[in-house]
């Protein structure tokens, strides 16, 4: 017995059509069962590359030499010497390692910073939303919610910190003092080895880091700075605010909110 002839608008799938099908059943089912978008992040995280951009004199990964060929990963201690820097990526995270400069990238996956953990020198940081990313001092912790941030550690006055949101949120600590710094152009802060007055945060302007260099991390990981965004800038004062263009206001020191 013949089968029924088929209707000529809707052809026999081919084997190609088939697997297109099932690949595409399967990207919905991995979607629904883990939030869709985190799924669609994690893909895209995975896609940026990993790489040395930059560098400059000697350069130490775990205690031997880098060249532009290699690659950092999370898990990685990284030592620059004096006159040196390194420009780098991990996954959706770039950083600009300073001379002198001693730190540690940690984390669960290879190309997925959770932990910049800075024992002395400087280093700027761009890192995209999440809300597990920290940046660790001896004086102070940064809980990163994605944003740009440019840190140094003064061994020689001991371990005293400086931390600048240059724009994003950060919840900060120092000692006894908890703040939540927004920022849409650089807020910063001192954070004191020793508390004065049972203090340890303090209020601080914005030095030693420029904007070209936010920037230029910005665009490693795809991103833009808030100001790029707006197109506005602001006073280097630290207090972290655009103005308009043209507008003559200076905030007073007492931003931060530090209870």
């Amino acid at each position: 017995m013949r089968s029924p002839p088929r209707n000529p608008r809707h052809p026999p799938p081919t084997d190609r059509a088939l697997l297109q099908r099932r690949q595409l059943l399967q990207a919905a089912s991995l979607w629904a069962s883990t939030g869709g978008w985190q799924a669609a992040w994690a893909q895209a995280t995975e896609s940026l590359p990993s790489r040395v951009v930059e560098l400059r004199g000697d350069v130490l990964r775990n205690g031997t030499r880098i060249g532009l060929q290699d690659a950092i990963a999370a898990g990685d201690r990284l030592e620059t010497g004096p006159g040196s820097r390194v420009v780098l990526t991990v996954g959706d995270s770039a950083f600009l390692v300073r001379e002198n400069t001693h730190l540690a990238l940690e984390g669960e996956s290879p190309v997925a910073v959770r932990v910049l953990r800075l024992l002395h020198g400087a280093v700027a940081s761009v890192w995209s939303r999440g809300t597990d990313r920290r940046l660790v001092t001896p004086t102070l912790v940064a809980g990163i919610r994605g944003t740009g941030v440019y840190a140094e550690v003064h061994a020689e006055q001991d371990y005293r910190s400086y931390f600048c949101n240059c724009y994003g949120t950060v919840d900060i600590a120092a000692g006894a003092d908890r703040t939540v710094s927004e920022s849409t152009y650089h807020q910063s802060f001192w954070a004191e080895a020793s508390p004065r007055n049972g203090q340890s945060l303090f209020p601080a302007r914005a030095i030693n880091h420029t904007d070209e260099e936010m920037e230029m991390l910005a665009a490693l990981v795809r991103q833009r700075t808030a100001w790029q965004i707006t197109g506005v800038k602001g006073s280097r004062d630290g207090s972290g605010h655009q103005y308009e263009k043209g507008s003559q206001t200076t905030p007073g020191p007492g931003y931060g909110n530090i209870n």
